[in-house]
């Protein structure tokens, strides 16, 4: 693990820079919008438009890599992004930041396609899995720390939008100084909607409608918190949690995906969530009994919400490819990232129209509804098809959905290995 660790910590620090400028961008733009008076629509488009750049950038980063290499497009990315997150602070109006937003999304996707390049050609067959959930937490743990960051300043001037443009401009030092070429990246081109379809009914469903929350929580989830009046301290950590319940679910989640028919633990884990939003929605008007700050129970629910998320992602990504022969997994995957993107674009407008349409409240309203439709689906597909046996799954991985194709590509490869690796020998 030490040796492991040694060849990859300047990669791993660079991500968790990269990720501590992105996320404190993200909540940013609902704490600045709140006080530049954009409107909750006004501001899911914005939300949105990070989503369009970044499946663009998905589908055409690869062809820019095998143009001109992975060093120059990892470095021209950065500068596009560091020189995006000032220029907020110079035009804030929903139209520019709604452009601002593309381009950050297209070279952060870039910029994820690239950093995980290099992070398979410096592992092994042996230790994959263990370098794919030290990536994951350095992802998850560079968003959570973010939000602590957002207290040192103030969202009405620039210096916030200054310090992410410098955090992400210094995450390329310690990856670029350090890492050895790459070979070209090879991403497989994602199977069309409707063999993903056939190929598994849930899988391509539930990671749609999952792509619709996991944008508007990530996105909308500091709106919300501004227009209930919470202090950008109090937003910020209700956005720590949205985050920070990944890192205490994703284990027990994944243990049991790998003991009992996924299909249960994907309706089990989107109940859940359903439930945790009907707290976060209750919170508005507690009852009389309960005696707390309401900001309690709008946390629990934050914690919960968003840590049914992350899990239900590697959950539908691990089932959907059980049921797929090992040579279609790389399309399969492609076109359950490409799916699930089509849903984050979607979903935060759907979250931001309903909140213009019925209050802020309706946040919790639009993400239990998904919840439970995921729910309601996949008792549906339980009650179509049997169950495969646990023996013939793949092995569970603990995949985010900020992952480009690469990681994913890797993660699905190196389950299918692992699982074959460790059936019984008869």
């Amino acid at each position: 693990m030490i040796n492991m660790m040694a060849s990859v910590w300047a990669l791993l620090l660079g991500v968790v820079l990269i990720m501590l400028g992105n996320g404190m961008h993200f909540t940013l733009m609902g704490l600045r919008g709140g006080i530049e008076g954009f409107s909750s629509a006004e501001l899911s488009i914005v939300t949105s438009a990070y989503f369009l750049g970044f499946l663009s950038g998905a589908r055409l980063t690869p062809a820019l890599i095998q143009r001109v290499g992975h060093v120059r497009v990892f470095a021209a990315l950065g500068s596009f992004i560091s020189a995006a997150l000032i220029a907020f602070t110079l035009w804030a109006e929903p139209w520019s930041w709604t452009v601002l937003r593309i381009i950050i999304g297209f070279c952060m996707s870039g910029v994820y396609v690239v950093a995980e390049s290099w992070l398979n050609n410096a592992t092994t067959n042996e230790n994959r899995g263990k370098m794919l959930s030290a990536y994951m937490l350095a992802q998850t743990l560079g968003i959570i720390g973010a939000q602590g960051l957002l207290t040192l300043g103030d969202a009405a001037n620039a210096a916030l939008f200054i310090g992410a443009s410098i955090l992400v401009s210094i995450s390329f030092a310690p990856i670029l100084l350090s890492v050895q070429p790459a070979p070209a990246v090879q991403v497989a081109k994602p199977g069309g909607l409707k063999d993903l379809f056939d190929a598994s009914p849930l899988g391509t469903v539930g990671i749609f409608l999952l792509g619709s929350i996991y944008a508007s929580q990530s996105g909308m989830g500091a709106v919300f918190g501004s227009e209930i009046g919470l202090s950008p301290n109090q937003i910020a950590l209700f956005v720590a949690m949205l985050f920070g319940g990944a890192i205490l679910m994703q284990l027990p989640i994944g243990w049991l995906s790998d003991r009992i028919d996924r299909r249960k633990i994907i309706c089990g884990t989107a109940f859940l969530g359903a439930a945790a939003c009907g707290m976060g929605y209750m919170a508005q008007s507690p009852p009389a009994w309960l005696s707390v700050d309401p900001l309690i129970p709008i946390i629990a629910a934050a914690f919960f919400a968003g840590g049914m998320t992350t899990p239900l992602y590697a959950l539908l990504l691990a089932y959907a490819n059980d049921n797929v022969p090992a040579e279609d997994m790389p399309a399969i995957s492609g076109g359950l990232v490409f799916t699930f993107g089509l849903g984050a674009i979607l979903g935060p407008i759907v979250a931001g129209l309903a909140m213009e349409a019925i209050g802020p409240f309706a946040f919790w309203i639009v993400l239990g509804f998904t919840f439970l439709a995921i729910t309601l689906y996949a008792l549906y597909r339980m009650s179509q098809t049997e169950a495969k046996p646990v023996s013939e799954t793949d092995a569970y991985v603990n995949l985010v959905p900020t992952a480009s194709i690469v990681a994913v590509d890797d993660a699905t490869i190196w389950a299918a290995e692992h699982a074959e690796a460790e059936q019984p020998l008869t």
